[in-house]
């Protein structure tokens, strides 16, 4: 069973039909990403809809935005407020939030795939993570993992859950 067939079955959300390639690829260029293809397959067999899940179709698109910048924002406050430094980029000097910001652009970009839990554009069967702020957690070894650890609708995977992508999965360890 999918991810997405797995989700539909357990009736706890609506799900609308799903994106099609024209709209993903739209979102894709609008937002200047690419989603991994398990995320992209995920989102074409059904959209999840309500409270949490990213309303990709709808006409709020600040919305979207916020939820696209929210895991480097998160990292940013830390810099700013609470003394956070990633040693990856180098030792801090001059304007802290500044040299930050230039070493998260080379980090994997986050998706939005359900509240604050994230998987990173175009590469697939990554682990699903939690992320706010600097506190990175895997909650699931791909997205069937996923749905089964934070709803409940299965058996989690009992392989251990290790993130791969740069700068990310070195918050998570």
């Amino acid at each position: 069973m999918t991810a997405a067939e797995l989700l539909a079955a357990s009736g706890r959300f609506p799900i609308a039909p799903g994106l099609t390639d024209s709209e993903l690829t739209d979102l894709e260029a609008e937002f200047g990403f690419t989603f991994a293809p398990d995320h992209r397959e995920f989102l074409a067999a059904g959209l999840p809809t309500g409270i949490g899940w990213p309303d990709w179709r709808g006409g709020d698109r600040s919305a979207l935005r916020a939820a696209l910048t929210a895991p480097v924002e998160g990292v940013l406050f830390d810099v700013a407020e609470n003394d956070f430094w990633y040693e990856g980029w180098g030792p801090p000097f001059g304007d802290r939030v500044s040299t930050a910001r230039a070493g998260l652009l080379i980090a994997p970009r986050m998706i939005p795939l359900y509240a604050h839990r994230y998987l990173p554009a175009a590469i697939p069967g990554h682990p699903v993570l939690s992320i706010y702020q600097t506190d990175v957690l895997c909650y699931g070894a791909d997205l069937l993992d996923w749905l089964n650890r934070e709803f409940g609708l299965g058996e989690p995977a009992k392989r251990p859950v290790r993130p791969t992508v740069p700068f990310w999965s070195a918050l998570a360890s």
